[in-house]
C-alpha cells in the first residue's frame, strides 16, 4: 500500500491536535482560526459528554443525544477520522492510519497530543477476553445488548437454576465514580423495567460491586461515600470492598481471596492506563505514564508540542484524570497559542475544582462541592440542571431533556437488535 504524504497551506501554521475528547474538543472550539489552520485527527469522528455515558447503557439516555460531531461543531476545522501510530519529532510528522488500505503522513508547525487514555486491566488474566469497558458508545451499546441477552437466555424454559442465576447476577469491578453511576442506573433498570417485563426473574436478579481498596468513591467526602454504601445496600447491591480480582474466565471472577464468583455480565471500571501512541514516545512520563509538561502543557525539550488531558499532566501537579481538568485545559491552550502566534504572553495555567457529582440511584445523586456536601433527591436535581447545562449544543440539550421524559413517562426500551 502506498502512504499518501499530506502538506497543509503554509500561508498560516499549521497545529495538529490528536483526539477528540474533552481537552481536544474545548481547544478547537476555542481556537482562534484566523491565527493557524487547525487539523484534528481522531479514530473518533465526535465528541463524547462521558459524564452521561453510564445513562446510555440501560436506555435512561439514548446514544446520539450525548455527541456532537467535530464537522459540525467547528467546521472550518479540518478532520481526518484516522489513528495516530507514531510521531516523527525530527521531521515533525504524524503517521497516521485511517483503515488498512488509507495511510498517510501528516505535517505540522504545532502538535498538541490529547489522547487520553485507555483501560487499564492491570495485567489481570481474562479481563480483556471476558469483561466489558465503559469508555465509549460502543461499549454502553455492547452493554445494553449483554443486559437484554442474559434476560432473554434466563427466560429460557430448558435453563437450570444455576445457570439462570448465574445469568442474572451483574458485577462492578471499581468502586469510583463511573462503576457506582453505572450500578446506580442497572439498579434503577432492574426495578423499573426489567421487574415488569421478565416476571418471575426479579428475586434472581444480583448486583455486586467489586472494590479494591477499602472504600468507594476513595475521591469523594468520606460521609459521602458512607452515605452511598448504606443506600446501595438498601437497593441490595452488593458491596465487595477490599476484593481484588486475580483472574476472570468465561463464567466465573475469581478474587485472590480465593472466592469464585459466577456471573452473566462484568463491567471493568477499575482504572485508566496509557495509549499505545503515548507509550511509544520518548517524552519523560509519571508513575501512571501520563506525559509530564511545564505549566503551559509544552512537553520539556520540544518547544512545539504540547500534551493535555487524561495523557498528560503538568509536573509536580499530579492532576486527576478528569472531564472538568480536560476541558479547563483545553480552554486554556487556545488561549496560550494565541498568545505565542500574537507574540503575547499568559500566565501559567491554574486550575479551578468545581467539585464532583454522582448518580447513586433511586433518584438520588452526590454533590461534593468546595461549600457544599449534598446528597439525596434535592442534589439529583443539581445533577441533571448541571449536566444539563454542560451539555455542548442546543440539539444535545434538547434531545437528553427529551430522553429524560420519554423515560419516565413510557420507560427504557428493552429491545435488542
Amino acid at each position: 500500500l502506498c502512504t499518501l504524504s499530506i502538506t497543509m497551506n503554509k500561508s498560516k501554521p499549521h497545529v495538529v491536535v490528536l483526539g477528540s475528547g474533552f481537552a481536544a474538543f474545548s481547544l478547537a472550539k476555542q481556537a482562534d482560526l484566523s491565527l493557524f489552520d487547525l487539523t484534528l485527527v481522531s479514530p473518533r469522528n465526535h465528541f463524547l459528554f462521558t459524564p452521561l455515558l453510564p445513562s446510555t447503557t440501560v436506555g435512561t439516555i439514548e446514544f446520539r443525544s450525548i455527541i456532537e460531531p467535530i464537522r459540525i461543531a467547528r467546521p472550518a476545522v479540518k478532520f481526518f477520522q484516522a489513528v495516530c501510530k507514531s510521531i516523527d519529532l525530527k521531521k515533525k510528522t504524524i503517521r497516521c492510519e485511517g483503515s488498512p488500505e488509507t495511510k498517510f503522513v501528516l505535517s505540522y508547525d504545532i502538535l498538541v497530543i490529547a489522547v487520553g487514555s485507555t483501560v487499564n486491566t492491570y495485567g489481570i488474566p481474562g479481563v480483556r477476553e471476558h469483561a466489558l469497558f465503559l469508555k465509549d458508545l460502543s461499549d454502553a451499546r455492547k452493554i445494553r445488548q449483554r443486559i437484554i441477552d442474559c434476560f432473554e437466555q434466563a427466560a429460557q424454559p430448558n435453563i437450570s437454576e444455576e445457570r439462570r442465576q448465574q445469568l442474572l447476577h451483574f458485577v462492578v469491578v471499581g468502586g469510583g465514580p463511573t462503576g457506582v453511576e453505572f450500578a446506580a442506573e442497572m439498579h434503577d433498570f432492574l426495578q423499573d423495567d426489567l421487574t415488569k417485563s421478565y416476571p418471575g426473574l426479579s428475586e434472581k436478579m444480583r448486583i455486586t460491586l467489586l472494590e479494591a481498596t477499602a472504600h468507594i468513591l476513595n475521591t469523594f467526602d468520606a460521609a459521602l461515600s458512607d452515605y452511598t454504601a448504606r443506600l446501595f445496600r438498601r437497593q441490595n447491591i452488593q458491596l465487595r470492598t477490599a476484593s481484588p480480582v486475580k483472574k476472570i474466565n468465561a463464567r466465573k471472577i475469581y478474587l485472590k481471596d480465593g472466592t469464585a464468583i459466577p456471573y452473566g455480565l462484568v463491567v471493568w471500571t477499575a482504572g485508566v492506563g496509557p495509549s499505545d501512541l503515548v507509550d511509544t514516545l520518548p517524552f519523560e512520563k509519571d508513575k501512571s505514564s501520563r506525559i509530564l509538561t511545564d505549566d503551559f502543557f509544552i512537553v520539556p525539550g520540544f518547544e512545539d508540542v504540547y500534551a493535555l488531558g487524561d495523557c498528560a499532566t503538568p509536573q509536580k501537579k499530579n492532576f486527576p484524570a478528569t472531564a472538568q481538568v480536560a476541558q479547563q485545559e483545553g480552554k486554556y491552550l487556545a488561549k496560550v497559542l494565541t498568545a505565542k502566534l500574537s507574540g503575547r504572553t499568559v500566565k501559567p495555567f491554574e486550575y479551578r475544582h468545581y467539585g464532583m457529582l454522582a448518580y447513586v440511584g433511586s433518584n438520588r445523586a452526590l454533590a461534593d462541592l468546595a461549600t457544599v456536601k449534598g446528597k439525596g433527591f434535592s442534589t439529583w436535581l443539581f445533577w441533571r440542571s448541571a449536566y444539563l447545562t454542560r451539555l455542548v449544543s442546543v440539539k444535545n440539550k434538547v434531545l437528553v431533556i427529551f430522553d429524560w421524559f420519554k423515560t419516565f413517562v413510557f420507560g427504557r426500551d428493552i429491545s435488542r437488535f
